[in-house]
């Protein structure tokens, strides 16, 4: 802690502060709030209500149901599956037996899931029934030792088990097997990158324990045990929720309320009857929140705490969602790497909006040049990471994992600033950035004008390939509702707004961008479809 200590941002931190991180495996975290708060809420879901000492249960016996099948420490299990209680009771059982989690999203294709597989090699997969078909197309050219079934009512054989057979007729585990915290790996999450091509970083217990202290500490006297409700809308196998929302909620007993899916009307209605204290969404949420009609009509302001993750959140969605509904929204920055949290707006410091905030206390940062110099103040250039939330590396994938970590470095792709007061700002990904005539151009600040016209809900800039330029700049936008855009006036405002290099030279009217389950943008399909309608021409 001592070189953090000359960091300007340290400013904020309490005199000589420093955080502990406990050499905890991810389970204790589980039977330590059973001692605390057993008969309290853990799950509200679909308004069946799960106390801590019902969710320990069902994990033991899970547990000892999988370690009579023969599941051992170190093998890979894949958990397939939509938010639901049981994907919650498959994690902590998982983990009382040393198994690697690998969070798998139950939308994936059956090609998707094959690459998974082969590259973890799983030796279980539990599924749910949208992930049903494709685990078993998949099981007929990679066979599962064991496929379990959640929610399914007619699949149980020698190697099929449902876990409404596995969990009441099973004898509980007597211990949770030995960890090695630091190296022991909890969970393997694939990451598609820039690139496309999905990679596993591995996250030790140490790893995941230490980004939940860490978080729990920036978010400060806020945060009270035992008596917040986290409302959990992301899908739970995301490294955001899997942190934000399970663990940190069953690390300071909260209620999680738990939602299938993101609904807005349901998860309203959710809100106005259990008033949850702690939301941790993504911007595709807060875009829905802002433009629902009926916003003002429901009691957002339970919500004292707010995070957005995933993908750069809007200043103008931001602002909106603020004066619409009185609870604030501290932006930050996170990356599967890093389990994922680094950055955030502290309660107990200036707020910035724009701003990712400062790094989590235990985490040191710096913007570098090409050459892996550090840059002074208000200068952009790679963001690199270091702290105790950082990845063993990638599974299976030497190249790539000396190629992100150097030097005990996580170098992360994004570009950044730093300002004087170490507050960090997010201008782009490092292959994202766009170059027309030898300038350098940030999708991101072009979006966030787009974000401030008043007919535009969602807006996208991308580069593409131009004969004479190089590259031009290209806006994908969505109108509001009943919204009509005019191609000259949102030229106009942008040239009022931007200098002329960078206003889009082409926009393009959509009714819908394509984004990830967890709703954050794929910008590589848009740039995929240009160049394959150029190849047609």
């Amino acid at each position: 802690m001592q070189n953090l200590k000359n960091r300007p941002w340290y400013q904020f931190y309490k005199q000589d502060e420093s955080i502990e991180i406990p050499e905890i495996p991810l389970y204790r975290m589980l039977e330590e709030s059973v001692q605390k708060y057993s008969d309290k809420t853990a799950i509200i879901f679909e308004d069946e209500h799960v106390t801590f000492q019902d969710l320990k249960d069902q994990v033991d016996r899970l547990a000892g149901a999988w370690l009579e099948l023969g599941f051992q420490k170190g093998e890979r299990i894949g958990l397939m599956l939509a938010n639901h209680p049981d994907y919650i009771i498959c994690y902590y059982a998982a983990q009382a037996l040393g198994l690697t989690v690998v969070q798998i999203n139950p939308l994936y294709t059956p090609r998707e899931l094959l690459q998974i597989v082969n590259d973890s090699q799983v030796s279980y997969i539990v599924g749910d029934p949208k992930s049903r078909k494709t685990i078993l197309d998949v099981n007929e050219l990679y066979p599962f030792r064991y496929i379990i079934g959640s929610q399914f009512e007619d699949l149980h054989s020698e190697e099929c088990k449902t876990l409404d057979l596995l969990i009441p007729f099973s004898e509980p585990i007597n211990a949770p097997v030995e960890i090695d915290v630091r190296e022991d790996i909890a969970v393997i999450q694939y990451t598609g990158g820039t690139s496309g091509k999905m990679k596993g970083a591995m996250l030790t217990h140490y790893n995941l324990v230490a980004n939940v202290v860490q978080s729990l500490h920036m978010y400060g006297e806020n945060m009270v045990r035992g008596e917040e409700t986290i409302l959990a809308a992301t899908p739970l196998y995301h490294v955001y929720a899997m942190t934000s929302a399970m663990n940190l909620g069953i690390h300071i007993g909260a209620k999680i309320l738990l939602f299938r899916k993101f609904e807005i009307n349901y998860v309203l209605e959710k809100i106005e009857q259990y008033q949850p204290t702690f939301f941790p969404g993504v911007p595709k949420m807060y875009i829905s929140f802002v433009n629902h009609p009926a916003i003002k009509d429901y009691r957002l302001n339970c919500l004292k705490f707010c995070s957005s993750g995933s993908a750069p959140l809007p200043v103008e969605v931001l602002k909106g969602f603020e004066g619409l509904t009185g609870a604030k929204i501290s932006e930050g920055f996170g990356l599967s790497e890093a389990s994922p949290t680094t950055h955030r707006n502290p309660p107990f410091g200036i707020r910035k909006v724009g701003s990712i905030g400062i790094p989590l206390l235990g985490t040191d940062c710096m913007i570098v040049d090409e050459q892996n110099n550090e840059v002074s103040p208000k200068s952009i250039g790679e963001l690199l990471i270091k702290g105790p939330q950082i990845m063993k590396g990638y599974w299976n994938n030497q190249e790539e994992t000396h190629a992100a970590l150097q030097d005990g470095w996580l170098h992360t792709g994004d570009l950044a600033m730093m300002d004087d007061d170490g507050y960090f700002y997010i201008v782009g990904r490092k292959k994202e950035m766009i170059i027309v005539g030898g300038f350098n151009i940030y999708p991101q600040e072009v979006e966030g004008v787009l974000y401030e016209h008043p007919d535009i809900e969602e807006a996208a800039v991308v580069g593409i390939p131009h004969e004479m330029h190089g590259e031009i700049v290209k806006a994908f936008i969505v109108p509001k509702s009943g919204r009509e855009i005019d191609h000259d006036e949102l030229k106009g405002y942008c040239y009022s707004k931007l200098t002329p290099y960078k206003v889009p030279k082409v926009f393009e009217v959509r009714d819908t961008l394509p984004r990830n389950t967890v709703g954050k943008l794929l910008k590589r399909l848009l740039v995929k479809e240009e160049l394959e309608k150029g190849e047609k021409e």
